[in-house]
């Protein structure tokens, strides 16, 4: 069974432009001419450029490939990354092998890209690349060229500095990672949390919109309804008793009814707290909202499996109201024969499954269901326009979350086909 729990949303670890590591690049280039020529030319010390510059000319050739093959703007998912931080990490390690090993000042730049690796990539892959660091550190211990210096004169630094300098690289690559991976998450976390506050926020201004549509509609509505009304009465008086489009007519006046009882609670939405009946219990509540779907050719079942004596019950909220209304409706909708409804409850919880033999979600759309304008809506009787907006599960989805519930969406395993809504609430939100 394939799940899709709602709201999911989220960012991932592959935010880390091209444009960034070609850039970091760049200014290692730089740095490694400046520091190359400047102790040859500069201070005068045997530096062999005759190797050293090739191994800069690797990375400019590697920077240009990059830029000339993606734009500016691509992000690079976290292998690509890591293998392009390893390649500055080895060939800083073949520079520093040409140059006096650990002996060269400059053999702290191993920290470089596990830093930037720490900030931007998971965990493991970061832990790779120091391994990595630490595995070319290791060898620049034993295996090295000595050290550029004055002619004539041979410096040699003790094995135990040498073995120090390791501890100092590699305690460096384990703190500044560690410290880096704990900063940046915390980022990461924060920004995941202000993403997820603007779609609540956007969500919330979109259902304050949608209020005063209804409203207008409810009222724009009130005028044509009343005169279909009057029509189909007097079509129902006019014809035969035994006529063959008797069935239709009332199924006509009773949907114009269903559809000026709508309207009614558009009007007046959240003002129907003190009615009489203030609070339904779960059995009584499935039924309010799958009665007026039964008049489709679809058979709607109910089963209820918990203490019958101990059935949970919750206020008359038009929010949820609506909200089951339309999971329901939807169920009848796409469903080719039944929809089933399975009720369950316990000492914490409440769980409501609707699910229909219909064709099951579409996997294209599975992630974005609950957003406006996305839908599959066939027409719900021959011969009317398909289609919708897609803002009746949008609005649905919010007022229960509203509610409390948490809504995951399913498809039917094979060889059972159609979809599948699973509501929850914890019991004292759902009977609060």
């Amino acid at each position: 069974m394939t799940t899709s729990v709602l709201p999911h949303d989220g960012l991932g670890l592959d935010t880390l432009r091209l444009e960034t590591l070609i850039r970091l690049r760049w200014m290692a280039i730089a740095g490694q001419l400046v520091a190359v020529l400047g102790v040859r030319y500069g201070l005068g010390f045997p530096v062999p450029l005759q190797a050293c510059l090739p191994l800069i000319g690797v990375s400019i050739l590697v920077n240009v490939a990059l830029r000339l093959r993606y734009p500016a703007t691509e992000r690079v998912d976290p292998a690509r990354a890591a293998t392009l931080l390893g390649f500055d990490i080895v060939q800083l390690a073949a520079l520093l092998f040409l140059t006096g090993g650990l002996q060269n000042p400059f053999s702290f730049l191993f920290l470089a890209p596990v830093m930037i690796s720490a900030t931007s990539l998971p965990p493991l892959m970061t832990l790779a690349l120091g391994l990595l660091a630490i595995g070319c550190a290791s060898l620049l211990t034993a295996w090295h060229l000595p050290l550029p210096w004055f002619e004539g004169q041979a410096f040699e630094m003790p094995m135990l500095y040498v073995i120090g300098m390791w501890f100092s690289v590699l305690l460096g690559l384990a703190f500044i990672g560690v410290y880096a991976w704990r900063v940046a998450e915390e980022a990461r976390l924060l920004s995941n949390a202000l993403a997820a506050t603007e779609l609540v926020l956007a969500r919330e201004q979109h259902l304050s919109q949608l209020d005063g549509m209804a409203a207008a509609a409810a009222h724009e509505l009130g005028t044509p309804l009343a005169t279909i009304a009057l029509v189909a009465k007097e079509l129902e008086v006019a014809a035969p008793p035994e006529g063959d489009f008797v069935d239709d007519i009332r199924l006509l006046r009773s949907q114009v009814e269903r559809c000026r009882e709508i309207l009614g609670k558009l009007a007046s939405l959240g003002d129907d707290g003190g009615a009489p009946f203030a609070r339904l219990p779960l059995p009584l509540l499935i039924e309010e909202v799958s009665a007026p779907h039964r008049d489709f050719g679809i058979a709607i079942s109910a089963e209820f499996l918990g203490p019958e004596d101990d059935a949970p019950s919750a206020p008359r909220n038009p929010g949820m109201l609506y909200g089951l209304g339309n999971i329901v409706e939807n169920a009848v909708d796409f469903a080719k024969s039944k929809v089933s409804i399975t009720a369950s409850w316990d000492a914490k919880t409440v769980t409501l499954i609707v699910g229909d033999d219909g064709p099951g979600f579409p996997s294209e759309i599975m992630g974005r269901l609950g957003d406006p304008y996305v839908t599959q809506r066939r027409p719900r009787l021959p011969g009317q326009p398909g289609g919708g907006l897609g803002l009746g599960f949008f609005i649905a989805k919010t007022l229960l979350e509203r509610s409390g519930a948490a809504i995951a969406l399913a498809n039917r395993s094979w060889p059972d086909s159609g979809a599948v809504v699973r509501l929850e609430w914890p019991r004292d939100v759902f009977e609060r």
